[in-house]
């Protein structure tokens, strides 16, 4: 038989004392560990600034490349024409010149008088009749009228907030693609801190001055078409501009629209009573249309003519003591180039002069050594005028290359200009012919 092999258990007895191993866990290094937080979340930091600064660096330029912004359109109104300032019989032209004929003297007996006044009948339905057609032409051009409110909030001593709203009448004079351009009074919006612009249709809708004008106290809001809606696009309209040069303004019917009794969504009738009157201001000379209309001094809105068109916008700041209360505008023709300017927000070049034309008898007169052009009547204070050394009294002839024979010419070469333009102006001062450097200022 054979042996049997028992195998030898194992126990750990048996194992040598080097055999043996503890793991120990390395201790924490809390101040290292701080500082590499401290470290990672500045970097964090600086990645993340680093990141908006670029983003908001390249976002537009990425934008306008993916999604290009129109630009606004310019507004332009056309010229006046000789057609816009004629008579309708003053349009029929024949082709041949013909001698005025002799004037036919045609007596009537009384009878046959009565008789043919008789035949002239004028009814009550007649009456009627006549101003339900002024009726329908005012309602036709109030879709261009629109109320304008400046709201301001303010806190009372209890701590309670509430609102002043102030309110105006104004005319939508443009559409330049992207905004509606509202013409209104800006005295009311001083300091609003919201200006809300209501339409014919009672909508409403946030506008923001585009520019003012600090002579006539006129502004430009521009309310964006986004804020407007579909079913107010259809019924809203720009209004047409007409003409105040015309010598035939005078005693024709006219409608004052807006607030002419001091109350939104008025209207009145009345004829054009004056239109030689000139508004002077600097750099500017606006004609004033006076009518027998009887207003509120606050009177806002515009006057318009029987064919609907705009020829005045109402401003009763003008309006002289005896006649408080009857309304005045401001002409449309005059007022124009002003309107354009600040639709377009363009810097306007400001030289600072009243003037006048030199009146032609004072030309013709050959013992008066006076030349044609503009008379500088005064000149504002700290003005770039008055810097340039342009005094009262003084004829401006020439500006550059251009002559000068009426104070219009003038204007004209201001509006074309630029805040910070050079312009050379020949005077006659005393009978003495002299050549100054201005540098316009800006508005």
């Amino acid at each position: 038989e054979e042996p049997v092999r028992e195998q030898a258990e194992y126990t750990p007895s048996v194992q040598p004392d080097f055999m043996r191993e503890k793991i120990k866990q390395k201790p924490v290094n809390k101040r290292k560990l701080l500082r590499r937080t401290v470290i990672t979340v500045v970097m964090a930091v600086v990645f993340g600034m680093v990141a908006c600064v670029t983003f908001l660096i390249l976002e537009p330029v990425i934008s306008n490349r993916l999604y290009p912004e129109e630009e606004p359109q310019e507004v332009v109104f056309p010229e006046e024409t000789l057609m816009e300032e004629m008579n309708p019989e003053d349009m029929l032209v024949n082709d041949e010149v013909e001698e005025d004929p002799q004037p036919v003297e045609v007596e009537l007996e009384d009878e046959q008088i009565e008789e043919l006044l008789s035949q002239v009948e004028f009814s009550l339905e007649d009456y009627q009749s006549v101003y339900n057609e002024l009726k329908k032409l005012a309602e036709k051009a109030n879709r261009a009228v629109v109320t304008v409110a400046g709201v301001t909030s303010d806190v009372d001593w209890f701590n309670n907030i509430y609102e002043n709203v102030a309110s105006a009448s104004g005319v939508i004079v443009a559409d330049n693609g992207k905004a509606m351009l509202v013409l209104v009074s800006a005295g009311t919006l001083n300091g609003a801190d919201t200006i809300e612009v209501t339409f014919c249709d009672q909508t409403q809708a946030e506008a923001e001055i585009l520019q003012k004008d600090p002579a006539t106290g006129l502004a430009i809001l521009s309310v964006p078409l986004a804020s407007i809606s579909e079913e107010t696009m259809e019924v809203i309209t720009k209004a047409e501009l007409g003409s105040s040069s015309t010598n035939s303004l005078l005693g024709t019917p006219v409608i004052a629209l807006g607030s002419p009794l001091g109350t939104s969504g008025s209207v009145c009738y009345g004829v054009v009573t004056s239109t030689g009157t000139a508004i002077e201001m600097p750099d500017a000379s606006y004609k004033k249309l006076t009518t027998d209309i009887y207003g509120s001094r606050n009177a806002t809105g515009v006057i318009i003519n029987l064919k609907g068109m705009v020829i005045g916008i109402i401003d009763n700041v003008n309006t002289s003591n005896d006649m408080t209360n009857l309304l005045t505008a401001y002409g449309i023709t005059e007022l124009k180039r002003t309107i354009e300017q600040m639709s377009n927000d363009k810097e306007r070049a400001y030289l600072g002069v009243h003037g006048a034309d030199v009146p032609k008898e004072a030309v013709e007169d050959t013992q008066i050594d006076t030349p044609a052009g503009t008379y500088i009547r005064e000149i504002e204070i700290d003005s770039p005028a008055m810097a340039a050394g342009i005094q009262s009294g003084d004829v401006v002839t020439r500006v550059g290359n251009t002559e000068i024979t009426a104070y219009s010419e003038l204007l004209g070469i201001l509006q074309s200009s630029k805040p910070e333009d050079v312009l050379t102006f020949t005077l006659v001062r005393q009978g003495h012919e002299m050549i100054v450097d201005v540098t316009l200022g800006n508005w």
